[in-house]
Protein backbone atom coordinates (compact mmCIF):
# COMPACT_ATOMS: atom_id res chain seq x y z
CA UNK A 1 0.00 0.00 0.00
CA UNK A 2 1.21 3.47 -0.92
CA UNK A 3 1.61 5.63 2.20
CA UNK A 4 -0.37 8.36 0.46
CA UNK A 5 -3.40 6.06 0.60
CA UNK A 6 -3.12 5.27 4.32
CA UNK A 7 -6.29 6.02 6.23
CA UNK A 8 -8.26 6.94 3.09
CA UNK A 9 -11.64 5.40 2.29
CA UNK A 10 -13.92 6.36 -0.59
CA UNK A 11 -17.65 5.81 -0.17
CA UNK A 12 -20.75 6.23 -2.29
CA UNK A 13 -24.48 6.00 -1.69
CA UNK A 14 -25.91 2.94 -3.37
CA UNK A 15 -28.46 3.28 -6.15
CA UNK A 16 -27.46 0.40 -8.45
CA UNK A 17 -24.33 -1.66 -9.08
CA UNK A 18 -23.65 0.01 -12.40
CA UNK A 19 -24.43 3.63 -11.51
CA UNK A 20 -22.78 3.62 -8.07
CA UNK A 21 -19.72 1.46 -8.67
CA UNK A 22 -17.97 3.12 -11.61
CA UNK A 23 -17.79 6.64 -10.10
CA UNK A 24 -16.61 5.15 -6.80
CA UNK A 25 -13.78 3.19 -8.42
CA UNK A 26 -12.82 6.16 -10.57
CA UNK A 27 -12.57 8.38 -7.50
CA UNK A 28 -10.64 5.75 -5.53
CA UNK A 29 -7.72 5.77 -7.96
CA UNK A 30 -7.90 2.02 -8.60
CA UNK A 31 -6.98 2.51 -12.26
CA UNK A 32 -3.56 3.80 -11.24
CA UNK A 33 -2.95 0.80 -8.99
CA UNK A 34 -3.74 -1.93 -11.49
CA UNK A 35 -0.84 -4.09 -12.67
CA UNK A 36 0.34 -4.54 -16.21
CA UNK A 37 -1.30 -7.19 -18.41
CA UNK A 38 1.27 -9.80 -17.42
CA UNK A 39 -0.03 -10.02 -13.83
CA UNK A 40 -3.50 -11.50 -13.25
CA UNK A 41 -6.19 -9.89 -11.13
CA UNK A 42 -7.74 -12.14 -8.49
CA UNK A 43 -11.18 -11.08 -7.22
CA UNK A 44 -11.90 -12.58 -3.79
CA UNK A 45 -15.59 -12.41 -2.76
CA UNK A 46 -16.96 -13.76 0.50
CA UNK A 47 -18.71 -17.06 -0.29
CA UNK A 48 -18.17 -18.69 3.08
CA UNK A 49 -21.34 -20.77 2.58
CA UNK A 50 -23.80 -21.19 -0.29
CA UNK A 51 -26.21 -18.73 1.32
CA UNK A 52 -27.71 -15.68 -0.40
CA UNK A 53 -26.67 -12.04 0.06
CA UNK A 54 -26.25 -10.18 2.35
CA UNK A 55 -24.48 -13.20 3.87
CA UNK A 56 -22.38 -13.53 0.73
CA UNK A 57 -21.05 -11.17 -1.95
CA UNK A 58 -23.65 -10.61 -4.71
CA UNK A 59 -22.60 -11.91 -8.13
CA UNK A 60 -24.01 -8.79 -9.88
CA UNK A 61 -21.60 -6.61 -7.87
CA UNK A 62 -18.65 -8.69 -9.01
CA UNK A 63 -19.96 -8.60 -12.59
CA UNK A 64 -20.05 -4.79 -12.43
CA UNK A 65 -16.50 -4.78 -11.06
CA UNK A 66 -15.36 -7.00 -13.92
CA UNK A 67 -16.96 -4.66 -16.47
CA UNK A 68 -15.10 -1.71 -14.94
CA UNK A 69 -11.81 -3.62 -14.91
CA UNK A 70 -12.22 -4.65 -18.54
CA UNK A 71 -12.46 -0.95 -19.45
CA UNK A 72 -9.15 -0.24 -17.66
CA UNK A 73 -6.91 -3.27 -18.16
CA UNK A 74 -6.30 -6.25 -20.41
CA UNK A 75 -5.06 -8.37 -17.50
CA UNK A 76 -6.45 -11.85 -16.96
CA UNK A 77 -9.27 -11.80 -14.39
CA UNK A 78 -9.97 -14.69 -12.01
CA UNK A 79 -12.62 -15.04 -9.31
CA UNK A 80 -11.20 -17.10 -6.47
CA UNK A 81 -12.65 -18.36 -3.21
CA UNK A 82 -12.15 -21.20 -0.77
CA UNK A 83 -15.46 -21.94 0.93
CA UNK A 84 -15.43 -22.91 4.59
CA UNK A 85 -18.46 -25.20 4.28
CA UNK A 86 -18.26 -28.71 5.70
CA UNK A 87 -20.69 -30.44 3.35
CA UNK A 88 -19.61 -29.28 -0.12
CA UNK A 89 -16.81 -27.77 -2.17
CA UNK A 90 -16.46 -24.20 -3.42
CA UNK A 91 -17.81 -25.05 -6.87
CA UNK A 92 -21.19 -25.68 -5.24
CA UNK A 93 -21.22 -22.17 -3.77
CA UNK A 94 -20.16 -20.77 -7.15
CA UNK A 95 -23.09 -22.52 -8.83
CA UNK A 96 -25.78 -21.77 -6.25
CA UNK A 97 -24.84 -18.10 -5.88
CA UNK A 98 -24.75 -17.34 -9.60
CA UNK A 99 -20.99 -17.15 -10.06
CA UNK A 100 -20.71 -20.07 -12.47
CA UNK A 101 -23.16 -18.52 -14.91
CA UNK A 102 -21.76 -15.02 -14.37
CA UNK A 103 -18.20 -16.21 -15.04
CA UNK A 104 -19.37 -17.93 -18.22
CA UNK A 105 -21.14 -14.81 -19.47
CA UNK A 106 -18.25 -12.48 -18.65
CA UNK A 107 -15.48 -14.81 -19.80
CA UNK A 108 -13.56 -14.92 -16.53
CA UNK A 109 -12.12 -17.92 -14.72
CA UNK A 110 -13.23 -19.44 -11.43
CA UNK A 111 -10.68 -20.87 -9.01
CA UNK A 112 -11.31 -23.00 -5.93
CA UNK A 113 -8.57 -21.71 -3.65
CA UNK A 114 -9.07 -24.70 -1.35
CA UNK A 115 -7.68 -26.89 -4.13
CA UNK A 116 -5.08 -24.53 -5.63
CA UNK A 117 -1.34 -25.13 -5.50
CA UNK A 118 -0.07 -23.89 -2.12
CA UNK A 119 3.24 -22.29 -1.24
CA UNK A 120 4.91 -22.63 2.17
CA UNK A 121 5.94 -19.30 3.71
CA UNK A 122 7.70 -18.46 6.97
CA UNK A 123 8.00 -15.33 9.11
CA UNK A 124 9.63 -14.98 12.53
CA UNK A 125 7.41 -11.91 13.05
CA UNK A 126 4.31 -14.10 13.15
CA UNK A 127 3.70 -15.86 16.46
CA UNK A 128 0.39 -17.52 15.64
CA UNK A 129 1.44 -18.64 12.17
CA UNK A 130 5.27 -18.71 11.96
CA UNK A 131 4.61 -20.94 8.97
CA UNK A 132 1.81 -20.31 6.49
CA UNK A 133 0.56 -22.13 3.39
CA UNK A 134 -1.17 -19.96 0.79
CA UNK A 135 -2.21 -20.41 -2.84
CA UNK A 136 0.46 -19.39 -5.32
CA UNK A 137 -2.32 -17.71 -7.30
CA UNK A 138 -3.07 -15.33 -4.41
CA UNK A 139 0.59 -14.43 -4.08
CA UNK A 140 1.17 -13.86 -7.79
CA UNK A 141 -1.99 -11.85 -8.51
CA UNK A 142 -3.22 -8.33 -7.82
CA UNK A 143 -5.74 -9.17 -5.11
CA UNK A 144 -9.07 -7.35 -4.94
CA UNK A 145 -11.13 -8.31 -1.89
CA UNK A 146 -14.92 -7.89 -2.14
CA UNK A 147 -16.34 -8.60 1.34
CA UNK A 148 -19.77 -7.80 2.70
CA UNK A 149 -20.51 -5.78 5.83
CA UNK A 150 -21.11 -8.24 8.67
CA UNK A 151 -20.63 -8.64 12.38
CA UNK A 152 -19.07 -11.87 13.64
CA UNK A 153 -19.77 -13.66 16.92
CA UNK A 154 -16.10 -14.47 17.54
CA UNK A 155 -14.06 -11.97 15.49
CA UNK A 156 -16.30 -8.96 16.15
CA UNK A 157 -16.55 -8.15 12.45
CA UNK A 158 -15.85 -9.98 9.23
CA UNK A 159 -14.72 -7.49 6.59
CA UNK A 160 -11.68 -7.47 4.31
CA UNK A 161 -9.00 -8.67 6.74
CA UNK A 162 -11.04 -11.69 7.79
CA UNK A 163 -12.08 -12.29 4.18
CA UNK A 164 -8.51 -13.46 3.61
CA UNK A 165 -9.36 -16.66 5.48
CA UNK A 166 -10.84 -17.89 2.22
CA UNK A 167 -7.29 -18.14 0.90
CA UNK A 168 -6.07 -20.79 3.32
CA UNK A 169 -6.15 -24.46 2.19
CA UNK A 170 -8.12 -26.92 4.35
CA UNK A 171 -5.32 -29.45 3.95
CA UNK A 172 -3.39 -27.35 6.49
CA UNK A 173 -6.10 -25.47 8.41
CA UNK A 174 -8.93 -27.93 9.02
CA UNK A 175 -9.08 -29.54 12.47
CA UNK A 176 -10.80 -32.90 12.47
CA UNK A 177 -14.08 -33.04 10.55
CA UNK A 178 -15.28 -29.53 11.36
CA UNK A 179 -15.47 -26.57 8.96
CA UNK A 180 -12.63 -26.22 6.50
CA UNK A 181 -10.70 -23.39 8.20
CA UNK A 182 -11.34 -24.51 11.79
CA UNK A 183 -7.73 -24.17 12.99
CA UNK A 184 -8.32 -20.42 12.90
CA UNK A 185 -10.74 -20.63 15.83
CA UNK A 186 -7.78 -20.98 18.16
CA UNK A 187 -6.49 -17.45 18.94
CA UNK A 188 -8.67 -16.13 16.13
CA UNK A 189 -7.69 -12.46 16.33
CA UNK A 190 -3.97 -13.27 16.20
CA UNK A 191 -4.58 -15.80 13.43
CA UNK A 192 -6.32 -13.22 11.21
CA UNK A 193 -3.62 -10.64 11.86
CA UNK A 194 -0.80 -13.04 11.00
CA UNK A 195 -2.56 -14.23 7.85
CA UNK A 196 -2.70 -10.65 6.60
CA UNK A 197 0.98 -10.17 7.36
CA UNK A 198 1.60 -12.84 4.73
CA UNK A 199 -1.07 -11.66 2.27
CA UNK A 200 -3.38 -8.71 2.65
CA UNK A 201 -5.56 -7.29 -0.15
CA UNK A 202 -4.11 -4.85 -2.65
CA UNK A 203 -7.53 -3.19 -2.87
CA UNK A 204 -10.92 -3.64 -1.22
CA UNK A 205 -14.44 -3.03 -2.47
CA UNK A 206 -16.80 -3.31 0.50
CA UNK A 207 -20.46 -4.13 -0.06
CA UNK A 208 -22.18 -2.22 2.73
CA UNK A 209 -25.44 -1.91 0.85
CA UNK A 210 -27.33 -3.96 3.48
CA UNK A 211 -25.21 -5.12 6.42
CA UNK A 212 -25.65 -7.77 9.11
CA UNK A 213 -25.34 -6.27 12.61
CA UNK A 214 -25.32 -9.41 14.78
CA UNK A 215 -23.62 -12.34 13.05
CA UNK A 216 -22.19 -13.49 9.72
CA UNK A 217 -24.42 -16.49 8.93
CA UNK A 218 -27.68 -15.76 10.72
CA UNK A 219 -29.76 -13.02 12.29
CA UNK A 220 -31.33 -9.82 10.99
CA UNK A 221 -30.08 -7.48 8.33
CA UNK A 222 -29.47 -3.84 9.13
CA UNK A 223 -32.75 -1.94 9.27
CA UNK A 224 -32.71 0.37 7.45
CA UNK A 225 -30.07 -1.00 5.06
CA UNK A 226 -26.76 0.85 5.29
CA UNK A 227 -26.90 1.73 1.59
CA UNK A 228 -23.18 2.28 0.96
CA UNK A 229 -20.41 0.99 -1.27
CA UNK A 230 -16.88 1.73 -0.08
CA UNK A 231 -13.42 1.27 -1.55
CA UNK A 232 -9.84 1.61 -0.31
CA UNK A 233 -6.28 0.48 -0.90
CA UNK A 234 -5.79 0.49 2.89
CA UNK A 235 -7.30 -2.72 4.36
CA UNK A 236 -7.04 -1.50 7.95
CA UNK A 237 -8.78 1.78 7.16
CA UNK A 238 -11.71 0.17 5.37
CA UNK A 239 -12.17 -2.37 8.18
CA UNK A 240 -12.15 0.40 10.78
CA UNK A 241 -14.71 2.27 8.66
CA UNK A 242 -16.82 -0.88 8.29
CA UNK A 243 -16.71 -1.48 12.03
CA UNK A 244 -18.04 2.05 12.53
CA UNK A 245 -20.92 1.35 10.11
CA UNK A 246 -21.80 -1.62 12.32
CA UNK A 247 -21.52 0.60 15.42
CA UNK A 248 -18.47 -1.26 16.64
CA UNK A 249 -15.30 0.30 18.06
CA UNK A 250 -12.36 -0.88 15.94
CA UNK A 251 -10.14 -0.69 19.04
CA UNK A 252 -12.14 -3.61 20.44
CA UNK A 253 -11.50 -5.72 17.33
CA UNK A 254 -8.20 -7.48 17.98
CA UNK A 255 -7.04 -8.01 14.41
CA UNK A 256 -7.76 -4.41 13.37
CA UNK A 257 -6.05 -3.08 16.47
CA UNK A 258 -3.01 -5.31 15.88
CA UNK A 259 -2.53 -4.18 12.29
CA UNK A 260 -3.19 -0.46 12.84
CA UNK A 261 0.06 1.34 12.09
CA UNK A 262 1.54 -1.78 10.49
CA UNK A 263 -0.50 -2.70 7.41
CA UNK A 264 -2.65 0.42 7.39
CA UNK A 265 -4.16 3.21 9.40
CA UNK A 266 -7.39 2.93 11.39
CA UNK A 267 -7.24 6.54 12.53
CA UNK A 268 -7.44 9.28 11.63
CA UNK A 269 -9.64 8.28 8.72
CA UNK A 270 -10.36 10.42 5.70
CA UNK A 271 -13.71 9.49 4.16
CA UNK A 272 -14.39 10.78 0.65
CA UNK A 273 -16.64 12.33 -0.43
Amino acid sequence: MNRKQAGIVHSASFTSWQSSLAPLLDASGLAGLLPGPERPILIKPNLVEALPPPITTPAPLVAALIAWLRAHTSARIIIGEGSGAMAYETEHAFAVLGYTEMARSTGVELADLNQAEAVRLQSAQCRRWPEMHLPRLALDSFLISVPVLKAHSMAGVTLTLKNMMGLVPPAFYRSGRSWKKSAFHHRLQEAIADLNRYRTPDFTLLDATVGMPEAHLWGPSCDPPVGILAAAADPVAIDAYGATLLRRDWRQIGHIRALHGELGQAEPLQIFP
